[in-house]
């Protein structure tokens, strides 16, 4: 039989049990997803089409497709029969020039089809991890230290009878000149979106964040305002760092999603003392490790991580597709 490509209708359970059957068995497989959540966020707000891989009536494999993206994976029952090469060949029949596409886990199949069609790699995204159950070590604390980061804590009433503790304010960074505290949805949210587009002005996704994206991450159900730590400049109170951590729900393992520096206030320290405070926030919340994700090519960040005890855990490469 031959393969095909289909657009499911995923607001069909039936049809979307199919789809997510496929990313299932290979996460299972391969350690990692093979949709990032931005592909997953693009495909719930509609900017990318999903796409379902078959022999017949079963499905072999899934792509998401759009915006010049693609990610794709072929279900590991069915690999090494060539269903991944005729796949790649039928999308990129009708795909932009410009097209580029993700190797999560950096895939040995991946490099033999970017050979074979011409993907260049582009980018490499390492994911680091460390152990939250060690000791902090010694330079941690003695920087701890120096910025006063031993949390004050309260207690936020977030609705008629639900409470949470969150760290809402420390002390201040004596040496940055910034004091740390918790994120206030519908309050900072305009000015958190303006830093963040200056601080990664040349990240392609990072960078192009907007209100309505931010809003739609508030929605998800790891968010929580108390995991969102933003530095503010001591005398004038405006905003130049932020360390925003992600937890999934029942996960023991915290991630740092992102963390910025205003360029004026590089070179303080403020970018390490909101990472401790993160990985501080996390052993509050119950979690035993951590992991991030950073460019290869951004040394300076790469070096500051290994420093706090970070390893490689696992790569992504970006293929761009080659002028013909």
């Amino acid at each position: 039989m031959s393969l095909t490509l289909t657009v499911p209708d995923l607001s069909d359970a039936a049809t979307r049990a199919r789809f997510e059957s496929v990313a299932a068995a290979a996460t299972a497989v391969d350690g990692h997803p093979p949709f990032n959540e931005q592909a997953m966020l693009d495909l719930a707000s509609g900017r990318r089409t999903p796409l379902l891989i078959s022999v017949g009536d079963e499905p072999v494999g899934a792509a998401i497709l759009g915006q010049g993206e693609l990610d794709f994976v072929i279900a590991p029952a069915h690999r090494g029969h060539g269903h991944g090469g005729e796949a790649l060949r039928q999308i990129l029949a009708d795909a932009p020039d410009q097209l580029t596409a993700w190797s999560h886990g950096d895939h040995p199949a991946a490099r033999v089809l970017a050979n074979r069609y011409r993907l260049a790699a582009a980018r490499t995204l390492l994911q680091l991890g460390a152990s939250l159950t060690r000791e902090i070590p010694p330079a941690a604390r003695v920087l701890a230290n120096r910025y006063r980061l031993a949390a004050a804590r309260t207690l936020l009433q977030l609705g008629a009878s639900l409470t949470r503790e969150i760290p809402v304010e420390t002390a201040p960074a004596a040496h940055s000149g910034a004091r740390i505290s918790a994120f206030r949805p519908g309050v900072d949210d305009e000015e958190w979106v303006a830093l963040n587009a200056l601080v990664f002005a040349s990240h392609p996704e990072q960078g192009s964040l907007t209100l309505a994206d931010l809003a739609a991450r508030q929605t998800e159900p790891w968010f929580d305002p108390g995991d969102f730590l933003l530095a503010r400049d001591e005398a004038t109170g405006a905003l130049i760092g932020y360390t925003w951590l992600k937890i999934e729900p029942g996960s023991p393992s915290g991630e740092i999603y992102v963390v910025g520096v205003h360029p004026d206030a590089a070179g303080r320290g403020l970018g390490r003392a909101l990472l401790l405070a993160g990985m501080e926030r996390l052993r509050d919340r119950g979690c035993t490790s951590v992991t991030l994700y950073v460019e290869a090519h951004n040394t300076p960040a790469v070096n500051l991580y290994r420093s706090l005890g970070f390893t490689d855990h696992t790569v992504d490469v970006q293929y761009r597709r080659l002028p013909s």
